[in-house]
């Protein structure tokens, strides 16, 4: 069974940084998709950052409100996905998710959530001075 657990949450001031980590276990994707979805109250849940590896073409993909600020990378050793939030603003807070697909999925699929497989319990980002 997979599991994925979200860790680095908290309270921040506007300009601060943050770190998340989405550890997975239970299984190693060799192929796949991970990313970090974020979802603010009464708001649906969007994606914000998305990795693909194993297969050509652009691995790592951002929604145009995080663009510039936060970096997604993997570590494979770890099977371990970060996202690192500089220059957080108040419209960043929201309860962030990582999430997992089986396979690697095409561009047009990426931001939908209905494509993921595995999601994680969330952790909450405030960013409020």
């Amino acid at each position: 069974q997979v599991q994925l657990v979200e860790s680095g949450g908290g309270l921040v001031q506007p300009g601060g940084s943050l770190r998340l980590s989405c550890a997975a276990s239970g299984r190693t994707f060799s192929s796949g998709t991970m990313g970090w979805f974020r979802q603010a109250p009464e708001k649906e849940r969007v994606a914000v950052a998305l990795i693909r590896w194993s297969g050509g073409g652009k691995n790592t993909h951002y929604a145009d409100a995080v663009k510039g600020r936060f970096t997604i990378s993997r570590d494979s050793v770890k099977n371990t996905v970060y996202l690192q939030m500089n220059n957080l603003k108040p419209e960043d807070t929201a309860v962030y998710y990582c999430a997992a697909a089986n396979s690697r999925l095409i561009v047009s699929t990426l931001w939908l959530t209905e494509n993921y497989d595995y999601w994680g319990q969330g952790t909450q980002v405030t960013v409020s001075s």
